[in-house]
């Protein structure tokens, strides 16, 4: 398994050998630094713990300060666990070309935030007839009760709330080019969230 923070910078093309334009997301991947090692003896599970994007000192609290004086890494603002194999040894940096142009990877973050939606954007209702009268129901929800029996909303009923800002996995996406000088990863199509979205990039374990 390999693995690896990074964030969204956006989306552009690039051309294939036969002229084809490819969609592709831009992402920023590392460079992180492993701060501390999980292990099955101490922790009861193997994983790595690791640092991105460095962070002035003076915005720390004295403990997480403490965290990183001990394993003498200048602070990171995203500290994260992931699953990694081989050795790592604290301080040892994970870069974007640890991937290859061509492998799978499952990317993970978190979806644009939408605000409060009503049904018809939230579940796509198609709203009600504008004809025979009706003034105020074109976009309404319609019944939600069920009557005199059971006589309760049931659990799970399409209604209007909170759209967006969930954890989305976009999975068995390509690379498409990997920019080792600049820690740039390109993969084919869209990832989740919006510029700047904190992304966890992983190899796919789809299709073994």
């Amino acid at each position: 398994m390999k693995e690896i923070i990074g964030k969204k910078i956006g989306m552009t093309r690039i051309f294939g050998n036969d002229g084809e334009a490819i969609p592709v997301s831009v992402i920023e991947a590392g460079p992180c630094v492993v701060v501390a090692k999980r292990t099955p003896e101490k922790n009861g599970y193997r994983a790595v713990q690791v640092g991105y994007d460095a962070k002035r000192q003076n915005l720390f609290n004295k403990p997480m300060v403490g965290y990183y004086k001990k394993a003498n890494i200048e602070p990171r603002r995203y500290l994260r666990e992931i699953d990694f194999e081989g050795e790592l040894e604290v301080g040892a940096e994970l870069k974007a070309d640890i991937f290859k142009k061509g492998e799978k990877v499952d990317v993970i973050g978190i979806s644009k935030g939408l605000g409060f939606q009503g049904v018809m954007r939230r579940h796509n209702f198609n709203g009600a007839n504008i004809t025979h009268g009706q003034s105020d129901r074109q976009r309404a929800p319609g019944s939600v009760g069920a009557s005199s029996f059971p006589s309760r909303v049931f659990r799970g009923q399409r209604m209007a709330g909170r759209m967006g800002k969930d954890r989305v996995t976009a999975l068995n996406l390509e690379v498409a080019q990997v920019i080792g000088e600049q820690n740039l990863i390109l993969v084919k199509g869209s990832v989740p969230g919006k510029k700047g979205t904190l992304l966890r990039i992983r190899l796919t374990n789809r299709g073994k």
